[in-house]
């Protein structure tokens, strides 16, 4: 009822069971939340605070600082650095994206609109707007996605100030190798998540590897690190390798070599340096190189080290080793006569041939003159075990046990399968297959007066090299002698020879065999040796495969190679001339009296064992 229109105060009452029924309820739902309250806080706090802290905590990866690789002086030929990469996550960028999410299989119906910080974004790695739709319709749902791996400092710090949602930057390590191409074929190289690929970084990745770390950290909503709780385990750095690399002996050798190829418009080309007091390879180069730092460079047919994974007949550079298998027959002498008129050897069916009528010649002018009728005829006059051991026990038929990955032991067919023809070319490198780093390591054995020590590219202060007594001392220092003579003025590897030093080698051009025999137009020229020879310290083989311009000859395309490098290397490392206008640089032994730089001094100025006896032998 209305009174002076106000309405009366029994209208405006509430019933009582109504006022008790809402009294009711609301006890009950408070009730109802306190016991939810207390059930949670009691039966499941720890539950929830798990849940709770997975929302915001994260367990990260610390990443391990990879192991430097370092020379024989400690000079640095690969080192991480610290690097970012660039990550999304999709699901986010959906989000923050797309304003139709009504995605389906065309990319076409997805509206993306893009910002003036996504269009600066997209412009640094090359995106556009389909770029975006073909991300969010392919990975609706993933949370994680690397956009470029490894940037520079300043697209880092580019991305960084654009402050994008789902746009992150992670802390990773690069390999970076200062001297780039020159040494390429020794370290090697790691990929993108810092395993190694090739050479050292291979052979030692578990050693150069380090054990990433673990950390707790606090991330908000956008998945950004907000603050570092705790480390859960540090990471572990890698440990440091000590090559026996000289890094400037390395340089000298890829400078000389590179030169050299180009020179000659030759196909490829290998140098091998080692020490001959111990074995420890100082320096090996290839040509064609490539560029580890850069991945655009990084082409699989430049990868191989050729040096110790191509097979070449080394011709006339085994000819040391034939005479000194003869030598140790007790048959033949330095001065020992041969025959190799009218200048050719038929044995069987074939015609072995020098390139003059050498005549009658003595066993030295079969390695200075690169006879190869002598030889065979050598050769024909040794046992074929006799000589076959020599061969393999200087270390052909076998890797050098350098340990670089893909060394290939060779080519030595076992004595029980020569025929006469096979054991006379195999006097003058035709039937045997080496490597240059075994080839090196042969001559080794001829520097170091017939001793053969173990080859090793990695320093160790523990292990001692291994050393084995091939053949005597005496007939180590006869045969340096004879490839001595190699480089006189009338030698097939004058061009070998460094002004102040006495130098010994021997030059080899051999046919590259193809199918059917050996071709007429392809060789191999090659040139091995050491000096100083009054005391050698460096064993040099270069090889270069298929010069096409100008000369082929061993001791003209490969000798002046390593004249170059041999000079600056004993210059390095402070190596003394030994050779000067009062000393001659060799000593020639001619019948019963010694020419001595040109004058003819009697036999008891020197020992006993340098003189040769008076009678000779002819070899017919």
């Amino acid at each position: 009822m209305i009174r002076d229109g106000k309405a009366s105060d029994s209208s405006r009452s509430i019933p009582p069971a109504r006022h008790w029924l809402i009294l009711t309820m609301l006890i009950l739902a408070v009730g109802g939340l306190l016991w939810r309250v207390g059930d949670l806080q009691l039966r499941h706090k720890e539950f929830l605070q798990t849940e709770g802290q997975s929302r915001y905590l994260r367990v990260v990866k610390s990443p391990a600082h990879r192991g430097m690789i370092l020379d024989r002086n400690g000079e640095p030929l690969a080192v991480s650095t610290p690097v970012e990469s660039v990550w999304i996550n999709p699901r986010l960028l959906a989000k923050s994206l797309i304003r139709n999410h009504g995605v389906d299989d065309s990319v076409s119906e997805v509206n993306v609109e893009l910002t003036p910080k996504w269009k600066a974004f997209s412009k640094l790695f090359g995106w556009d707007e389909v770029d975006l739709k073909r991300i969010i319709v392919k990975y609706p749902n993933k949370q994680f996605l690397y956009v470029k791996r490894h940037v520079g400092p300043d697209i880092a710090a580019r991305v960084r100030g654009l402050d994008l949602e789902g746009v992150y930057l992670e802390r990773e390590y690069r390999r970076y190798y200062p001297i780039g191409e020159v040494a390429a074929h020794v370290v090697g190289f790691t990929n993108v998540d810092d395993q190694g690929q090739e050479g050292i970084e291979l052979l030692f990745d578990e050693w150069l590897r380090g054990i990433d770390g673990k950390k707790r950290v606090v991330q908000d909503r956008l998945g950004r690190f907000v603050e570092n709780v705790e480390s859960i385990r540090p990471p572990r750095r890698g440990r440091d390798l000590s090559l026996t690399i000289d890094q400037r002996i390395q340089y000298l050798a890829y400078r000389a070599l590179l030169a050299g190829v180009q020179r000659h418009s030759a196909h490829s080309g290998s140098v091998v340096v080692l020490d001959a007091k111990s074995g420890e390879i100082l320096a090996i180069v290839n040509q064609p190189s490539y560029n580890p730092n850069n991945w655009s460079d990084r082409v699989s047919n430049r990868f191989r080290n050729r040096a110790v994974t191509d097979l070449f007949e080394p011709g006339s550079t085994v000819k040391p080793f034939t005479v000194a298998a003869a030598l140790m027959t007790g048959q033949f002498r330095t001065d020992t006569l041969l025959d190799t008129s009218p200048g050719l050897l038929k044995v069987g069916r074939h015609v072995i041939r020098d390139i003059h009528n050498y005549g009658l010649i003595d066993v030295a002018t079969v390695i200075k003159k690169s006879s190869n009728v002598g030889a065979s005829k050598l050769a024909l006059s040794t046992p074929r075990e006799a000589m076959w051991e020599l061969f393999y026990r200087v270390g052909f038929g076998e890797i050098t046990e350098s340990g670089f990955p893909g060394e290939v032991p060779g080519l030595l067919p076992h004595f029980s399968e020569w025929s006469e023809v096979h054991q006379a070319t195999l006097s003058f490198g035709y039937g045997l297959s080496v490597t240059p780093l075994q080839l090196a390591k042969a001559y080794t054995v001829v520097a170091s007066g017939g001793m053969l020590r173990t080859i090793s590219i990695v320093q160790s202060d523990q292990e001692l090299p291994r050393i084995k007594k091939i053949f005597p001392t005496e007939i180590a220092l006869q045969i340096r002698q004879m490839l001595e003579s190699v480089t006189d003025s009338d030698g097939t590897g004058q061009k070998a020879r460094i002004s102040g030093y006495r130098v010994a080698g021997k030059t080899g051009t051999v046919r590259k065999s193809v199918v059917g025999g050996y071709s007429h137009d392809r060789y191999v020229a090659t040139f091995a040796g050491f000096a100083p020879v009054s005391a050698p310290r460096l064993v040099i083989v270069v090889t270069v495969d298929e010069p096409n311009k100008g000369e082929y000859y061993g001791g003209q395309v490969a000798a002046p190679i390593f004249s170059e490098i041999m000079s600056g290397s004993l210059r390095l490392l402070g190596i003394p001339p030994d050779e000067n206008s009062v000393r001659a640089r060799r000593i020639v032994l001619a019948g019963n009296r010694i020419v001595f730089g040109g004058n003819s001094l009697p036999p008891e100025t020197f020992p006993p064992s340098t003189v040769p006896k008076p009678e000779s032998a002819t070899l017919q």
